[in-house]
């Protein structure tokens, strides 16, 4: 049986930016969707961890995500994310997108309950893909422990595929570890890889990976996708060692306040700074420090 071709390419955890009252602002979410897709990135993926997914309801995401089709932007290049604690809510999630002809879902596992067995996480998995029961399903797992604290060990990934070749097509590694992606590059050639950081897309890209779905993506596209069309080439390590300056430069600071801060400073738009609780935005001063930054400076002197 040939198994479903994986999407490949430069995805950007879309920021979700809000109102003053916290809803999804619709009307932005479309305007930088269509900036990324014009700049460098090959899709969007909405409702990741950088799109503060888990701090919104189903209605919110899946009124949101049909407000984004309905603003132009193309369903079939996104993968959307759907992973809830309860997994008839990503059922309902995961139906929704397929329904609306997403390319993919990104697939948490249940991450409340901690130490629970590579078996419990195949059921809740295996429920979700069964209850949707849509042949377009295409299902990328999303591994990031250092946030969910529970992940998918490469013999649950195995006895996915096994059990579900069609649906079951990728994986986000977003381990930060550069062993963990190479033991899924070894492991599982031509499943559709995407590194969590665009610090490891070279390695990525060289050991047969798909592409990357990283945060940065949000504000450097071209760059980020610049990497990627270029991997083959004599230069590549030294783009890749270009590239990873502006995380570097980001560390410090809370990553999705500090995205909306660099967006409402590029843009001189205030509202971008808006986070939803829990999170909290960058005091003045500490905005003030991160713009002060060489490299964030220069960047944000560069024309929109």
């Amino acid at each position: 049986m040939i198994r479903p071709e994986p999407m490949r390419g430069v995805y950007a955890p879309i920021l979700t930016p809000v109102t003053e009252s916290y809803a999804p602002d619709a009307q932005r979410l479309i305007a930088h969707g269509h900036w990324l897709l014009e700049n460098g990135c090959h899709g969007l993926a909405p409702f990741g961890t950088t799109s503060e997914a888990n701090s919104f309801s189903t209605a919110e995401r899946m009124e949101t995500l049909e407000q984004m089709v309905d603003g132009g932007l193309p369903a079939a290049q996104m993968i959307v994310g759907v992973g809830c604690c309860a997994f008839t809510d990503t059922v309902t999630l995961a139906s929704h997108a397929a329904a609306l002809g997403c390319g993919g879902v990104l697939m948490l596992p249940p991450f409340y309950y901690k130490g629970v067995s590579d078996e419990g996480i195949f059921r809740a998995v295996a429920e979700v893909i069964e209850r949707v029961a849509d042949a377009r399903l295409r299902v990328y797992l999303y591994h990031i422990p250092p946030i969910a604290q529970v992940g998918f060990s490469p013999a649950l990934i195995e006895r996915l595929i096994s059990m579900f070749p069609q649906t079951v097509v990728g994986i986000k590694d977003s381990s930060s570890s550069a062993e963990s992606l190479a033991t899924l590059l070894d492991n599982f050639f031509g499943f559709g890889i995407l590194a969590g950081s665009e610090g490891l897309l070279l390695q990525n890209m060289r050991g047969g990976g798909a592409g990357t779905i990283t945060a940065m993506a949000n504000i450097i596209p071209g760059a980020i996708r610049n990497l990627y069309d270029n991997w083959q080439k004599p230069e590549a390590d030294q783009i890749q060692a270009d590239l990873h300056v502006m995380r570097k430069a980001l560390a410090p600071y809370p990553v999705i306040p500090a995205l909306k801060e660099i967006m409402a400073r590029r843009w001189d738009d205030p509202a971008w700074r808006t986070v939803r609780p829990p999170l909290v935005g960058l005091s003045q001063d500490v905005a003030d420090e991160l713009a002060a930054n060489p490299i964030v400076a220069d960047y944000l002197a560069q024309p929109a």
